[in-house]
């Protein structure tokens, strides 16, 4: 990945902190609160932090002169979210970055006044983050990391690839938010197709095994 797309994925966020701050940078120190969801010693999670303190630099933002950083690595353990969350609260941060959508929803429970960056949401609108992206509502905005047309296009090639496709079954893990607004985006275009989609659940490398044999069963056609 490029220093262009960790700036959109991560170092955007730097972008939101308010003009008024900026403005106003001289008058005291101030506190962002960061909450990771992977572990510190990830590569991927440290080459993303350091852009974001890059982003912030570039916009007058130095880490000890006139900002304070808290961070906090929950590791993609569901406990850590909640705990780190709580911690950071606690430090009384002038604004918080999350990354991932357990992050989010972890400060989100946290705090409902406290502003809110989010960046690694794929679908915040479906996971309940925000009102809409147009008018997030609430102490909540951030940046969305798919495009749901694209969910949407795979479905416009397999009609290219194969044109009499009538029934199409749709391997997704229901549990996982990142899927509920591709999944829905693809259901919506399905009729526009021609295509009847269909669901099957799965969670683990078993469950696709048996979703594909289940699919093949009911005569999915793709």
């Amino acid at each position: 990945m490029n220093r262009r797309e960790f700036i959109t994925l991560l170092g955007g966020a730097a972008v939101v902190w308010p003009d008024v701050a900026r403005g106003q940078q001289a008058d005291r120190m101030r506190r962002i609160g960061v909450l990771m969801h992977l572990a510190a010693d990830d590569p991927e999670g440290q080459r993303r932090v350091a852009v974001f303190l890059q982003g912030l630099q570039e916009a007058g933002w130095a880490v000890g002169r006139n900002v304070d950083i808290d961070m906090r690595w929950a590791g993609g353990e569901t406990e850590r979210f909640r705990q780190y969350a709580m911690e950071i609260i606690a430090l009384t941060p002038d604004v918080i970055l999350a990354s991932a959508t357990p992050s989010v929803l972890a400060v989100q429970q946290a705090t409902r006044t406290v502003p809110i960056v989010f960046v690694l949401a794929p679908d915040a609108v479906g996971a309940g983050i925000v009102d809409s992206l147009s008018r997030p509502g609430g102490n909540t905005t951030g940046f969305t990391s798919p495009e749901l047309g694209m969910s949407v296009k795979w479905l416009e090639l397999l009609k290219e690839i194969a044109p009499k496709v009538t029934r199409a079954a749709v391997l997704r893990d229901p549990a996982n938010p990142a899927g509920i607004g591709q999944f829905g985006a693809i259901q919506g275009a399905g009729s526009s197709f021609g295509v009847e989609i269909n669901p099957i659940g799965v969670g683990n490398a078993e469950e696709i095994e048996r979703g594909i044999t289940a699919s093949w069963r009911e005569r999915m056609a793709a």
